[in-house]
Parts: structure tokens; C-alpha cells; sequence
């Protein structure tokens, strides 16, 4: 097996170009201390019917996941390499949907640098999230004696945004995995912790669901910035600072979200016998 590790604000991927592993093979080489480690696995394909790629998403934990913003853009560096795209658009099928996106390549060698991703519309319509309630707004959501406040947002993936005033101290680990696993969302959630970081600048943390908290979410980059805008907080242009860097999210009636990747290494796996790597 053939895989190409990347990561795109410290949010990394393992992009093989071929059927997905099964679960468990996909859990064990996420490991970080047992494997190649990574926040997820992307399975990248031929695209066909004006597509140029695929792409299947698979959290750390080998469970399969809707999309990913951050892992679109590691998918890509792997469709250039592998001499995919004919010029700077690459169009590819999610289990969201199809998305384009503009690509910035090094000009001596041609290398992606930066990747600008048509993300789709951010749904606040709790059936479309999906989410069980009467409205997706204006949010209370309480473990161990703390109450937070927010909304829920969709963009492909659900997402819980929570507005908290001190981002250092927010107990993203400690909370996260309970709220994960709210009872209102039917397939779980990410959770993001934000706050404002100045004008038109957003501070994020994040805890993935089946993955844990990361340095960077696409998707919840996306649904946070929509949550601030629709509270006044912040314009339809915000950077998004997480703790891998910094990410540019542009809303409109759709939402692009632009930001760098970077390839790491890539590695070939033996059989160790029975068909596992």
C-alpha cells in the first residue's frame, strides 16, 4: 500500500489512490503511536461525468465521514502529483457533493502550494444538518456544570459552534467527547470553541468527532465563521486562526475556504501476511 502523508494547518491526512482499507486497517495506521498517524484517511479516485477525482473520507477511528475541508486540499496535492489536473481547477465528488476548487502551484515546480475550495452553502435547517429540534439556533448545550451557547450549522458535516470567552482555557478535551455525542444530532458532531479575535478574525478550537481534538477543521472553520456572521460578530470575509495556523473563509451563497497543504512523506506498506498492512 501506497500512502502520501500531508497535512494542511496541522490537520493531517493519509491519501492513498485506492479503494478505501477497511475500518480497522484505517484505525491502526491513523495511530499515532501504533501506526503512521494521521486525523483521517482519504481514499482518492477517478472522477468521471465532468469530475476530475473522488474522494472517501474516513475519521481516525475508521469510521467513514462526509467531508473534510482541509483533507480536499491534501487529496488535491495528490491528483497534481500524480498528473491529474491539466490546469489550476480541480473538480472532485464527496459524499457531500461535488467540489471545485482553484489551485496555487509553486512555479518552478509545479507543486501545489494552496488550495482555494467551493465548500458549498452552510445549512442552519435542523433536518439538513442533520439535527433533532425544533431549530438549529440559539443553542444551550451543558456538561458538568457548564452551560454553553451557540449553534448548530451544516456544511456537508454537522458541526456544534459554542462561544466561549476564553479560548485557552476552554475544555475542548474534557467536554468535547460528551458533546459529541449530543443526543440532538442522530450522527454526532464536531464541536467548535470560538471567539473573537479581532475584525473579521474568529479564534477556533476543535473537537472532531471520531477523531478527538485537532489543530485545524475545514468544515468547522466554515460553520464557525457562518455562526459569527449570522450573530454580527464577524463580516462575510473572517480568518479563522486555529492552532495549526490560519484559514480564509469567504461567505456567499456559497462558502469558499482557502488555506495551504504541505506534503510531509510518503511511505509503502509491506503485507505482513493475511492481507494487512
Amino acid at each position: 500500500m501506497h500512502l502520501s502523508k500531508l497535512q494542511a494547518t496541522g490537520n493531517d491526512f493519509l491519501v492513498v489512490d485506492a479503494p478505501g482499507p477497511d475500518p480497522e486497517t484505517v484505525a491502526r495506521l491513523c495511530d499515532r503511536h501504533r501506526g503512521v498517524g494521521a486525523d483521517g484517511l482519504l481514499a482518492l479516485g477517478r472522477g468521471h461525468d465532468g469530475a476530475d477525482a473522488t474522494m472517501t473520507v474516513y475519521n481516525a477511528d475508521g469510521r467513514r465521514a462526509e467531508m473534510t475541508g482541509n483533507g480536499i486540499r491534501c487529496l488535491a496535492w495528490v491528483a497534481v502529483e500524480r498528473g491529474w489536473v491539466g490546469d489550476d481547477r480541480l473538480v472532485v465528488d464527496t459524499e457531500s457533493g461535488r467540489r471545485s476548487m482553484d489551485l496555487e502551484r509553486d512555479p518552478v515546480t509545479g507543486r501545489l502550494l494552496a488550495a482555494s475550495v467551493d465548500m458549498g452553502r452552510v445549512t442552519f435547517e435542523p433536518a439538513s444538518i442533520p439535527f433533532d429540534g425544533p431549530s438549529a439556533l440559539d443553542l444551550e448545550a451543558t456538561y458538568h456544570g457548564v452551560t454553553y451557547h451557540g449553534d448548530a450549522a451544516g456544511i456537508g458535516n454537522p458541526h456544534l459552534v459554542l462561544l466561549v470567552d476564553d479560548l485557552e482555557r476552554a475544555r475542548v478535551t474534557q467536554h468535547g467527547p460528551h458533546l459529541e455525542h449530543d443526543p440532538r444530532f442522530p450522527h454526532g458532531t464536531n464541536v467548535e470553541f470560538v471567539t473573537p479575535a479581532g475584525p473579521d478574525r474568529l479564534g477556533m478550537r476543535v473537537w472532531e468527532r471520531g477523531v478527538g481534538e485537532t489543530l485545524s477543521c475545514g468544515t468547522g472553520a466554515c460553520a464557525a465563521a457562518a455562526v459569527a456572521h449570522r450573530r454580527g460578530l464577524v463580516g462575510p470575509e473572517v480568518t479563522v486562526e486555529v492552532p495549526g495556523g490560519e484559514l480564509r473563509v469567504e461567505l456567499g451563497e456559497t462558502v469558499r475556504l482557502g488555506g495551504p497543504v504541505v506534503h510531509v512523506f510518503d511511505v509503502e506498506l509491506a503485507d505482513e501476511g493475511g492481507g494487512r498492512p
